[in-house]
């Protein structure tokens, strides 16, 4: 989608985005023969990644040589180091997706201007879908303007999450929060791609996305389109200054204002008391059934409990 009422930069970023996906096809069509290597435990980088990396910087900075970068794998080693011009890039967000051949992984590229996102791509290349925004006229995918989902009621919702996946995550406190959630909604949902996910919520595919651990990368353009479809976007506690806060929720506002009641006390940023509830609420979920209810002679016997171990996954 190349149009002339879109903004010049967008423009080019789309441009960038194509190409970077052009790339991830290629290597899709083959993916076995992909070089993958673990940047830490269950989190992975390709050949593919520092490709597609390449060439959007390379697009970038040729449009616009005074610019800054602030990419994933490369950091801020490319572009001019004090521009108030800083584009955040995502190469391949859901890695771990594409190097399984599970087509659900984009690319992510915005434009901060003096630290607020003006400009946004999302681009999935297994669908050729483009969405993008630009600051105050509104978000589109493709060519069609895109808004928010209209539901008001949590249990009526669809949300989206992602797992913990990285050792040292706290997976006890997450699986707390994920339970809550899914009692008060209609499905949770886990595709494996934060930029994706908030694109989704920006179009109205899901009614909402939580998630902690993530990096500017991963949310600087979801944002903008979140925002843009007439929707909020910000850390579990409610604050819109969320972006180098590790955590993000997004949804229409009224599914908003219900996600954040729910998640605001597992926020890093929640109180003293909030937080003492929710270590209570694990350590309890911690003790064996017997100590926590008397034992009774039944005759029934009792099913078999279900032990699954810690399912990992990069997001």
């Amino acid at each position: 989608m190349s149009s002339p009422n879109l903004h010049p930069m967008l423009n080019v970023a789309i441009k960038a985005a194509r190409a970077a996906g052009a790339i991830i096809n290629r290597a899709a069509l083959d993916v076995e023969s992909v070089r993958v290597s673990a940047k830490q435990t269950n989190d992975f980088v390709t050949e593919v990644d520092h490709a597609a990396e390449a060439a959007i910087i390379e697009t970038l900075l040729t449009a616009y040589p005074g610019h800054g970068i602030l990419a994933e794998e490369s950091g801020n080693e490319h572009g001019a180091k004090d521009s108030d011009f800083v584009w955040i890039i995502d190469p391949l967000d859901g890695t771990t997706n594409f190097i399984h051949g599970f087509p659900v992984y984009c690319v992510s590229i915005a434009l901060s201007v003096k630290g607020k996102i003006e400009q946004a791509v999302v681009y999935d290349p297994s669908r050729n879908d483009i969405f993008c925004a630009t600051k105050g006229r509104g978000a589109y995918m493709n060519d069609r303007r895109i808004r928010v989902a209209k539901r008001t009621r949590l249990q009526e919702c669809l949300i989206s999450t992602g797992f913990p996946y990285r050792p040292g995550d706290k997976l006890k406190p997450y699986l707390h929060m994920l339970g809550e959630v899914m009692s008060q909604c209609a499905g949770v949902r886990r595709p494996g791609a934060a930029a994706l996910d908030l694109a989704y919520v920006a179009a109205g595919f899901s009614d909402g996305f939580f998630e902690s651990g993530l990096q500017p990368w991963d949310v600087a353009a979801g944002s903008l389109l979140v925002t843009e479809a007439g929707g909020l976007i910000g850390n579990f506690t409610g604050e819109s200054d969320f972006m180098d806060h590790g955590e993000c929720v997004a949804g229409n506002p009224r599914i908003y204002g219900q996600l954040v009641t729910t998640l605001g006390k597992y926020s890093k940023f929640a109180g003293a008391g909030d937080k003492a509830s929710v270590r209570q609420a694990v350590l309890d979920a911690a003790l064996p059934a017997e100590a926590a209810a008397p034992t009774q002679t039944l005759s029934v016997p009792r099913a078999p409990r279900a032990v699954k171990s810690g399912d990992s996954e990069a997001g």
